[in-house]
């Protein structure tokens, strides 16, 4: 019981010091979870929902970095560059195979 609420806490904490990044955590996650959905299960529409939640999360990545640089930013922003790359790319060879 004690390692649930020591995550809870944490994420409580987290999203009440640094709701942006908690947010895009969030998409993140869930980014992974409809991707790997996507791969046990061929429908487009958890694909389709991945990336998409991949693109929100790396535009408000650069957004916020652009704002409010952290100590970071040159790796976070080509980390968010990348995933952004690679799922627009995604996107293209998707609608391109239809």
């Amino acid at each position: 019981m004690r390692f649930w609420s020591f995550w809870f806490n944490s994420f409580v904490l987290s999203s009440q010091y640094n709701p942006p990044r908690f947010v895009e955590l969030l998409m993140l996650l869930l980014a992974i979870a409809m991707l790997a959905i996507a791969t046990i299960l061929p429908d487009r529409p958890y694909l389709i929902l991945g990336l998409s939640l991949v693109v929100g999360a790396s535009i408000s990545i650069l957004v916020r970095e652009a704002i409010a640089p952290s100590p970071q930013t040159r790796i976070t922003q080509l980390t968010a560059s990348l995933l952004l790359l690679i799922s627009l790319y995604q996107f293209g060879e998707l609608f391109y195979q239809q």
